[in-house]
């Protein structure tokens, strides 16, 4: 970096810590426990306990989405925007309106590896820029090398559809049938009945043509430049690699199945490419490891999950996807989802990845927000986003909170501040433009778009995606729950009403949005944190805990047990800040924006209550 930039970029981090001190009213950077100064906590993330872990010992939940599938187009080159400048604006935006604290960053090998065996520099430059701008926004990333289908290559200018992810050099060494997937009315159909695409992806596990070599080579260049291009405290934020989006066989060996196919071929190439991130540097960094594609499907399903691969431990995190292909079909599943949808399906993620001994990330969920089955939308993803925050349905979390489980980290697919304003060729026709939705296989599952001035403006329910979740908890949560009160047309979800028995909590929540975090505390002396969405306003927040109970919690410092503050990275979201002095004792935390100005009385009479609840359901 030249340094007229490094001097912009110092100015930048002092005019953000100066506005954070005023804001939050600290008399000093060194008042919290932690480096407001950072876009994180000056630490990176480990994986410990079958948790993310921090540098101060907490554990943390990713929540956010997939930056984005603009990496598939050819418009802008295999890169998720087409200016720094628009990276920038898709980090604040979604910092700010989407409440996310991590993404899951989407590169191309067919664009870092144009050539065989030569590495696209430039390509490397503007992707880390990129990246970049979603750091220096206090937001962690994950990058992916990501594929649908194969290649785009192996499809024809008349197409139905297309691909993303080998080179084109890649595709001619394979000299493959013209694609076809016969009758297929989704673009996922071609997994399985396109031979062009079965080929490509059997000779890729196989390493025909040496092409699983060339792909592990340019991981390893494109990690090692990442790490030679950010500073020390912007690689901090960099949480893993994720290897290969949705692996699957292509075609089965004979006598080999799901299973087999994961244990023989899939793991050995993730065991290569861990390998491959410590030669580059990446060796405290856990490898975002995919299990088959259809391990976990609630329509086509085979046995897999990494059944075999024994105990992964901190240098692996099970990484996953979840879509309701039953929802998506609009024939397998009538009507809307509802209560408790999906907490089994998330739960068997949360399952296998403790018998693996890691920790789990959800990397891509989401549900189509145009064509004949988006009315599922608005409830398809509450469910989901129950089952990240617990494995109890809302009708028996109360009864039953003990039984929750881990917070899950997850990325939503997707989010593409192009949404609907695309320009691309469909490989390459110049007759065939795409121009609406994601612009890719007919999709459309962007939670954002630009409007017409050019500011981002959210396609989805703010009180969905903007949330409460504990990004960061001192000790080891015990139950979460979160009651958005999102949409559905004019119809107001509610899944998790609190029950009649705790009379006072439920009348000041009332209508309201509210959370419920307990945890037993750890020996760190870094606060707990909540995210806050916009729709909690810090001056008419509500707080009912055992560390106290505050209507409009003050400005955030080490001595306060219940603070605000703002979320590093300059984009005006918020935290609520939670700090206990002790170690192995049973905390909660109920936070809700339903009262106005509550008496002390109705705030000490909720807080017996909760503390009632929390002896006898939790102990």
């Amino acid at each position: 970096m030249d340094m007229p930039n490094m001097r912009a970029r110092l100015l930048v981090v002092l005019v953000v810590l100066c506005g954070f001190l005023t804001v939050a009213g600290s008399p000093s950077a060194t008042a919290a426990p932690i480096a407001d100064s950072l876009a994180f906590d000056g630490t990176a993330l480990t994986v410990a306990n079958g948790r993310f872990v921090d540098g101060n010992g907490r554990e943390v939940v990713l929540r956010g989405y997939n930056v984005s599938g603009e990496t598939k187009l050819a418009e802008n080159k295999g890169l998720p925007f087409a200016s720094v400048a628009d990276a920038r604006k898709s980090a604040t935006a979604l910092r700010a309106l989407g409440g996310g604290n991590s993404v899951r960053f989407l590169l191309s090998w067919a664009y870092a590896e144009p050539v065989k065996g030569q590495v696209d520099t430039a390509y490397l430059a503007a992707a880390t820029e990129q990246m970049r701008a979603f750091l220096d926004a206090g937001i962690r990333v994950y990058p992916d090398f990501h594929q649908d289908l194969y290649s785009r290559w192996l499809f024809n200018s008349g197409s139905w559809y297309t691909g993303d992810g080998a080179p084109a050099w890649a595709v001619a060494l394979g000299n493959y049938s013209a694609e076809s997937c016969g009758i297929c009315f989704t673009w996922g159909q071609n997994i399985t009945q396109n031979g062009a695409v079965k080929a490509g992806q059997y000779d890729f596990w196989h390493n025909r043509y040496g092409l699983q070599d060339s792909f592990l080579a340019t991981a390893q260049k494109t990690m090692a430049y990442v790490k030679a291009n950010l500073s020390t405290e912007e690689f901090a934020g960099v949480v893993g690699f994720d290897p290969y989006n949705e692996p699957y066989a292509g075609s089965y060996d004979s006598g080999q199945n799901s299973r087999t196919w994961e244990r023989d071929l899939l793991w050995p190439f993730y065991v290569k490419f861990r390998a491959r991130m410590d030669a580059a540097g990446w060796t405290d960094k856990p490898a975002m490891v995919e299990p088959n594609l259809f391990w976990n499907g609630n329509v086509s399903k085979e046995e897999g999950g990494l059944l075999d691969a024994g105990t992964l431990g901190s240098r692996y995190v099970f990484n996953t996807h979840f879509y309701d292909q039953k929802a998506i079909s609009g024939i397998l599943m009538w009507g809307n989802a509802s209560d408790g949808q999906y907490v089994s399906d998330f739960g068997t993620v949360r399952d296998r990845a403790s018998a693996l001994g890691t920790t789990s990330v959800v990397s891509e969920f989401g549900h189509p927000l145009n064509g004949s089955t988006a009315g599922k939308a608005p409830t398809v993803l509450k469910a989901m986003y129950q089952a990240l925050d617990s494995r109890v349905k809302g009708a028996n979390w109360w009864a039953s909170p003990a039984t929750s489980g881990p917070v899950l980290s997850g990325s939503q697919w997707q989010w593409d501040i192009y949404n609907g304003r695309h320009h691309e060729l469909m490989n390459d026709n110049p007759d065939k433009v795409m121009t609406s939705g994601d612009a890719w296989n007919d999709e459309d599952l962007s939670a954002v778009r630009l409007d017409d001035s050019g500011t981002a403006v959210l396609r989805q329910d703010a009180r969905l995606l903007d949330r409460i979740y504990p990004s960061a908890t001192s000790g080891s949560t015990v139950a979460f729950t979160y009651e958005d009160r999102s949409r559905d047309g004019s119809t107001t979800l509610t899944w998790n009403p609190v029950p009649s028995s705790l009379p006072n909590v439920a009348s000041l929540v009332g209508s309201g949005q509210y959370s419920l975090l307990v945890w037993r505390s750890g020996a760190g002396s870094a606060p707990t944190e909540l995210h806050l969405p916009a729709s909690f306003p810090t001056a008419t927040t509500t707080v009912v805990s055992d560390l106290g109970t505050v209507y409009g919690p003050p400005a955030y410092t080490s001595s306060t047990p219940i603070g605000a503050a703002l979320e590093p990275g300059g984009t005006g979201s918020r935290r609520l800040l939670l700090t206990d002095a002790d170690s192995g004792v049973l905390h909660y935390a109920l936070v809700t924006n339903g009262a106005t100005s509550p008496s002390a009385s109705l705030l000490n009479a909720a807080k017996a209550e909760l503390a009632s609840w929390a002896a006898s359901k939790i102990g």
